[in-house]
């Protein structure tokens, strides 16, 4: 109010003539900013108390299930347990054999690049390695040739 009544008397800024030119409208927005964090509120309030409530209606819920079930589970679990570790078994086998099924067939589609020609990530290190493989086996031949003939000269 006193920057208002300053402006009003001819004062820096603020005043009622400058709410016609765009001026003022600091308090405006003030009220609308405050007006948004206050709906904010609200709504989180809102969704957070709802939120709530339904977490305790599920607890209530789970206990309650967990109740009933309790006496079920304990008559049966001569039969649910075996049946239990059985299926997780099977799973595992099925998960298990689904992998090794796509190891192979990524293995087998490297070797199908490989070998027409098309050059698959690795296939640098392959050959460098093959070519190592080859010259220590020359080495290796040439030494024990060596052997053999030192073997029959004596």
């Amino acid at each position: 109010m006193a920057d208002q009544h300053r402006g009003a008397m001819g004062g820096v800024g603020g005043g009622y003539g400058d709410l016609h030119r765009g001026g003022g409208g600091d308090t405006q927005q003030q009220r609308q900013s405050a007006m948004m964090t206050a709906l904010k509120a609200a709504t989180a309030a809102t969704a957070g108390g709802s939120m709530l409530v339904l977490s305790g209606l599920i607890l209530a819920g789970t206990v309650i299930a967990l109740t009933v079930a309790t006496p079920v589970l304990v008559i049966f679990s001569p039969v649910l347990v075996p049946a239990a570790i059985t299926l997780a078994l099977m799973a595992a086998g099925f998960v298990t054999s689904g992998g090794l099924g796509v190891a192979a067939l990524s293995v087998f589609s490297w070797m199908y690049k490989y070998l027409t020609g098309k050059h698959p990530p690795g296939a640098d290190q392959l050959d460098h390695a093959k070519a190592r493989l080859a010259s220590k086996a020359r080495d290796i031949k040439d030494a024990a040739q060596h052997r053999i003939d030192q073997a029959q000269g004596s």
